[in-house]
């Protein structure tokens, strides 16, 4: 009876590790206080699963900020800008890479693969001098092993790691990253030798970029690789860990013939094809973790469905050669259900968060063993049912209106050109006109508010005061920075997604339901479980107020369809873009309602529009037809004389930068600091780019505070490549997370930034 969690969720049912960090960056806490919540933490997910009955039990799947970033601290590839010394590398160090400090910038931050996760890119080049730099696997796994349970250190493995990476600067970008091979494995070995000393039998290794296009080059790099360690990994069993897509048959017969591997962990949720693959062909005598509980989605396990699938695979493999697991890590998961105090029982029944699915994957365990819980099992099937014929899942009205979409193609009127000249004559804007992202930063004065006013302790007319207040307050601000197109600051507002999710049919909401997107920071995906449709305007009241307080152009500040699609738990009884072409519909009635009101300039954002690309390249061209033509829907309404803004955050958009053009946006912000320019180098390639375009120029997610002289010297390095007439000059993203301690000084640097090169672009003609 054998059953595996690939990884589990790190900040705690009630985010106590977030709160912890953040009281030790704020120097309001210890390092030892920040130690002992993590250990404790740490100490309760191994006790829970072992209680479970789990018996492949992961250590090391903790983090203070991020997996990929606690391989770079093992490897000693600290960029030099930190000033490491050698040694263990400390807190000091970890932060300053993960954040940066106030003399230099953080490293890199992009999504992990397909998901709303960022992790920290590693900066590698032919310089770097590895060494063992970090012993955390070791130090958790004997942690773990003192508190009885006996687990599975888990790793990035080698080549993931390095494909993952980026040269770093300085370093020629068609350097290979694959050659720093034979530099890293010597590391490798080294943890694997101390993890056999302290007693593993097991070890796990992520190789996630196996269900990524790879070339035989690539693929060739995890045959020599594991060739390499076969020596070292001797006497223990070794697992291969890959998630989130089916692996093309070349990859699987790559994985499946690695030497020394005893056991393959495949995704059988996203890659259904790959069950085809294990039955046409899986080597006799290894072991297959089949993830056949979705780690990635909030939705209870079809429980008969899996043991079916379960025992197909199971007279393919040998009864004690498979395993049952999740997909991938429970991290993209909320942590425990029974946190939930305010979702109705019929939602409720429907879903399974991490700490239920660690009792789904057992349960699928002990039914495979013949030892099958009929009443959980039937209970399970009556939620199933309940689900399926659930009144409150269908509309048909909406059903009908999205599946007309389909055969039209929703494009504004006019081209981009003549559109930005009549904006122009109607919002008169100078040269560079500078702007903000939309959020302003959230005071605890702010959230004081918001939650008393959602616990009825204050009265609604007591709250729009203060809204309002907050509002006037970022309105006059900006004004007296001078910023040329403003934002209301979106006081009012807990989260992009969840606040239009509140406000739309079709959608559920947790308390607790947090999911770390990146080292703190946690978000509350909404969940969509029926027909999408829009009661009643969402956000007309607030910008119209807003607007009333200025005479310059306020925008409208909307999420778009694909980002509220993306950053939910979807349901997954239809396909994605049907669910999504709902939402395009609702949005569409917002932004006309704003028009309406008066909103010359509209943002919709699509920051996660990116994320949502499939990870084979085979699927991208439908992704991004359904995906554009979504956003495409929700503004083709509107007059030329009202400005379509789009904003999209962290991703490599190099690969999807037709599609960006072919939203039809008016103007688009995008980010680009962190990522060291790499969003240029699309212009500098000849890409023609006829719309406005604010490639951010400082990064937000760092409390440094960039001088007039830095901002004016990156907008110049896009004017290199960018018409004048059409670049923006804005942050990298919202300042939500921001102190206005920060906010106020970085800001008024970058208008300085913009009026210094007004006027040298002034002179020069």
């Amino acid at each position: 009876m054998a059953s595996h969690i690939v990884g589990y969720p790190r900040m705690g049912p009630k985010r106590e590790l977030k709160f912890a960090l953040e009281s030790f960056w704020d120097k309001k806490s210890s390092a030892e206080d920040l130690q002992k919540v993590a250990a404790d933490l740490r100490s309760s997910i191994w006790k829970q699963m072992a209680a479970a009955g789990i018996k492949y039990i992961p250590s090391n799947t903790f983090s203070y900020y991020d997996q990929v970033l606690d391989a770079t601290s093992i490897l000693g590839a600290v960029p030099p800008r930190y000033g490491w010394n050698g040694g263990e590398i400390g807190f000091d160090t970890y932060f300053s890479m993960a954040r940066g400090n106030a003399s230099v910038p953080a490293m890199e931050m992009t999504k992990w693969f397909d998901t709303n996760y960022h992790f920290i890119v590693p900066e590698l080049g032919p310089d770097v001098n590895f060494s063992y730099a970090s012993h955390k696997a070791v130090d958790e796994y004997k942690e773990a092993k003192a508190l009885g349970v006996d687990t599975i250190p888990v790793l990035i493995g080698p080549v993931s790691y390095l494909l993952l990476s980026k040269p770093a600067k300085g370093v020629e970008k068609t350097f290979s990253l694959l050659s720093l091979l034979p530099k890293i494995l010597p590391i490798y070995k080294e943890v694997i030798a101390e993890l056999k000393a302290a007693g593993a039998l097991w070890i796990q290794f992520d190789e996630p970029t196996l269900v990524l296009d790879l070339d035989s080059h690539q693929l060739q790099a995890f045959t020599a690789a594991y060739a390499e360690l076969e020596t070292t990994l001797s006497g223990l069993n070794v697992l291969i860990e890959t998630y989130f897509a089916d692996l093309t048959a070349e990859a699987y017969k790559t994985l499946t013939e690695l030497k020394g591997v005893t056991a393959y962990g495949l995704d059988l949720v996203r890659g259904t094809q790959t069950i085809e693959l294990i039955k046409s062909n899986f080597p006799k005598g290894k072991y297959l973790f089949a993830g056949v509980v979705d780690g990635r989605n909030i939705w209870a396990n079809d429980l008969a469905s899996s043991l079916s699938t379960l025992q197909a695979l199971e007279a393919v493999v040998g009864k004690d050669k498979l395993v049952v697991s999740t997909s991938c890590s429970l991290l993209h998961t909320a942590v425990d259900l029974v946190n939930e105090t305010k979702l109705d029982d019929e939602i409720k029944s429907w879903l399974a968060f991490a700490a239920q699915k660690v009792v789904e994957v057992n349960a699928l365990a002990k039914a495979l063993a013949g030892q099958k819980d009929e009443a959980f099992f039937t209970a399970n099937a009556s939620a199933q049912a309940s689900r399926k014929s659930s009144p409150r899942v269908t509309n048909e009205a909406v059903q009908k209106a999205a599946a007309a979409l389909k055969g039209s193609d929703h494009r504004r009127a006019t081209n981009v050109t003549a559109r930005l000249d009549a904006q122009q004559k109607k919002l008169n804007l100078p040269v560079l006109p500078t702007t903000t992202i939309g959020s302003f930063p959230q005071t605890l004065e702010l959230r004081r508010v918001r939650r008393e006013f959602k616990a009825n302790k204050i009265s609604e007319d007591d709250y729009v005061k203060a809204i309002k207040e907050e509002i006037k307050k970022v309105v006059d601000l900006q004004e007296e920075l001078d910023i040329d197109v403003l934002v209301h600051g979106e006081p009012e507002r807990n989260d992009m997604v969840e606040y239009f999710g509140e406000q739309l049919s079709g959608f559920a909401f947790t308390v607790n339901g947090w999911v770390q997107s990146y080292g703190s920071r946690c978000v509350k995906p909404p969940i969509i479980y029926g027909d999408v449709s829009r009661p009643k305007p969402m956000t007309v009241f607030w910008s119209s107020t807003a607007q009333s307080m200025t005479k310059r152009p306020m925008k409208g500040m909307l999420t778009g369809p694909v980002t509220i699609l993306n950053w939910s738990f979807v349901r997954n009884d239809q396909p994605r873009f049907e669910t999504c072409y709902q939402i395009a519909l609702a949005i569409k009635d917002e932004v006309e309602d704003l028009e309406k009101a008066g909103i010359n300039v509209i943002q919709i954002d699509e920051a996660a529009l990116r994320e949502g690309l499939p990870l084979r390249k085979s699927e991208h061209a439908f992704y991004q037809k359904w995906a554009v033509h979504s956003f495409r829907i929700t503004n083709c309404g509107v007059q030329d004389t009202t400005q379509i803004h789009t904003h999209m955050c962290y991703s490599n958009f190099n690969d999807i930068i037709h599609s960006i053009i072919d939203m039809d946006a008016d103007v688009i912000t995008i980010e680009n600091s962190r990522s060291d320019e790499k969003l240029l180098s699309v212009f500098r390639e000849g890409v023609k780019y006829g719309a406005g375009i604010g490639p951010g120029v400082y990064d937000i997610h760092s409390p440094r505070i960039p001088s007039t002289e830095e901002i004016a010297d990156r907008i110049n390095k896009m004017l290199a490549v960018l018409e004048t007439n059409i670049l923006w000059v804005n942050p990298d993203c919202g300042l939500k997370t921001r102190k206005y301690a920060e906010v106020k000084p970085a800001l008024s640097n970058m208008v300085a930034a913009a009026k210094l090169l007004r006027t040298q672009l002034a002179s020069a003609k």
